[in-house]
């Protein structure tokens, strides 16, 4: 038995020396009371485990005590041994028994009898304990399993695997794994913030495993003095470094089960994260590799383009645009596949393709924007877009524009900013008739915007919105147009968390 401390209360001074005698020769710790209110006086903040409570007490019943010990928040679950004398029939026994004593022992005891009962009470209530501090702890474990599935970066998930370690461990906690640059990267101390921490040269199986290092292996953390550190090494496959947890050794359950259900966690939240991250990367390329990569060299034109991929998908998107020289004529077109997938891609590359294909015919925007509906119809009957296009003549500004569907284009000239309105049916259905033309001239230093809805829409506002925000920070435009774009992708955009994809063209003629 672990040693404990015992209360024992009894107003007999001679039954009181024979209880303590017997309970210090078995080795436990014991202190004495002689009334219910001195020891009810004496419990707070004391660490005693258990007491034996006379039931005849000069200022009150030991029911009552047993019953106020038993109904106290601070202390109640303190095991209570009930001792009588003159309280020894059925009625009494039950009593006791009925308002929270665990045990009750009826004079003359036997000594054994005394410390074999002592002893199973505290074997019962330190099971329960332990019990009750393993459901704590799962509880924790769950609250803080949903904070690390939910952090958005790796910084962010050992941080809050951390916070979740403290709070269930308690003390100086260490969370580690490899960054993606391959240097070690933890969330340490209590609170934890997040640096650059040595890798173990280590091999690691595959599993979990927990060890017991000293201190000195982990020296970056100020550990309590006399302190070893329980370290949870995890790894889900081969081809994937393992993540490390350490805490205080002595916090820990018998096995380490909610330690290593922790570092399990933890290694699964950082696959996933790992598998998201390179997913991301892989979709941004394909994408990127689909459209254009250099603007064309205009005279008397200046050109900008940015473009920004949703924060909150890995899964390609199908926004795109186009410039392009054609028989002296700048050819500009922006658009907006439905739907974030490979398909979605495909049908954008097509489109695309296609619109440069009738534009090189020499048709004009509107003309160019039926050929494409036609040629989706039939290629792609269940797909649909939305695409502004326009040509410009360079040397005179003179700007022929159609929309299929797209979000009207901004134009920015010394007189103000006001939004164009060329109307069309979107790309993808049975229209009554095509897109019409828009015909005007882009003055000297005007400047010309066309976007995606990535950049003016919001789930949580409507669209009017998010466009008088574009009319709003458009007032003034950059002496660079890049700048100029590089600004609306930030103060519109939502700086890469954005939950669509973002295209904005800019052209302005000098």
């Amino acid at each position: 038995m672990t040693p404990a401390t015992v209360l024992v209360v009894d107003d007999s001074a001679t039954k009181r020396y024979l209880l303590v005698s017997w309970l210090t020769r078995a080795g436990f710790t014991v202190r004495q009371a002689e009334t219910g209110g001195e020891a009810l006086t004496m419990l707070p903040g004391s660490d005693v485990d258990l007491v034996v409570l006379d039931v005849k007490l000069p200022d009150m019943s030991g029911f009552d005590v047993c019953e106020r010990i038993k109904t106290d928040s601070a202390y109640g679950s303190l095991p209570v041994i009930h001792v009588s004398a003159h309280a020894v029939d059925v009625v009494d026994r039950t009593q006791g028994l009925n308002r929270g004593a665990d045990a009750y022992l009826v004079e003359p005891i036997e000594p054994d009898e005394l410390i074999a009962t002592t002893q199973a009470v505290l074997r019962y209530y330190s099971a329960r304990r332990r019990a009750e501090a393993l459901a704590t702890r799962m509880v924790r474990l769950a609250e803080a399993t949903l904070a690390i599935n939910t952090a958005a970066t790796l910084p962010d998930l050992l941080q809050a695997a951390a916070i979740g370690a403290q709070e269930i461990f308690g003390g100086p906690v260490v969370v580690l794994a490899e960054g993606a640059d391959g240097e070690g990267i933890a969330a340490v101390g209590s609170p934890p913030v997040v640096r650059e921490w040595p890798l173990p040269e280590e091999t690691v199986e595959v599993g979990s495993r927990v060890r017991t290092d000293d201190v000195a292996d982990w020296d970056g953390v100020t550990w309590p003095d006399g302190e070893s550190v329980a370290v949870a090494a995890a790894r889900l496959r081969n081809d994937r470094p393992p993540i490390y947890v350490a805490v205080p050794a002595s916090s820990q359950n018998p096995g380490f089960p909610v330690l290593r259900q922790l570092s399990q966690t933890v290694a699964a939240a950082v696959e996933a994260q790992r598998s998201y991250d390179e997913e991301h990367r892989i979709a941004v390329t394909l994408q990127r590799s689909l459209l254009q990569s250099h603007l064309p060299d205009v005279p008397g034109v200046e050109l900008a383009m940015r473009y920004e991929p949703a924060g909150a998908q890995s899964e390609v998107g199908g926004d795109f645009y186009e410039l392009t020289m054609l028989d002296g004529r700048l050819l500009v077109a922006i658009g907006d596949v439905a739907g974030h997938s490979l398909h979605a891609a495909t049908v954008m590359a097509e489109v695309r393709h296609a619109v440069r294909a009738y534009a090189v015919e020499g048709h004009p925007p509107g003309v160019v924007l039926g050929l494409v509906n036609h040629f989706m119809r039939t290629v792609l009957p269940d797909d649909s877009a939305t695409i502004c296009l326009l040509t410009l003549e360079p040397a005179t500004g003179k700007v022929r524009m159609a929309s299929a569907g797209h979000l009207p284009p901004l134009l920015h000239t010394a007189e103000g900013t006001q939004f164009l309105a060329p109307h069309g049916p979107l790309l993808g259905i049975n229209a009554a008739r095509p897109a019409d033309d828009l015909e005007f001239v882009l003055p000297p230093g005007g400047t010309l915007v066309l976007y995606t809805d990535g950049l003016v829409e919001r789930r949580d506002a409507d669209i009017d919105v998010g466009l008088a925000a574009l009319a709003e920070a458009s007032g003034s435009v950059e002496p660079s147009l890049d700048a100029y774009c590089r600004r609306l992708m930030v103060e519109l955009g939502g700086a890469g968390q954005q939950a669509d994809d973002i295209a904005i063209v800019a052209l302005r003629r000098r």
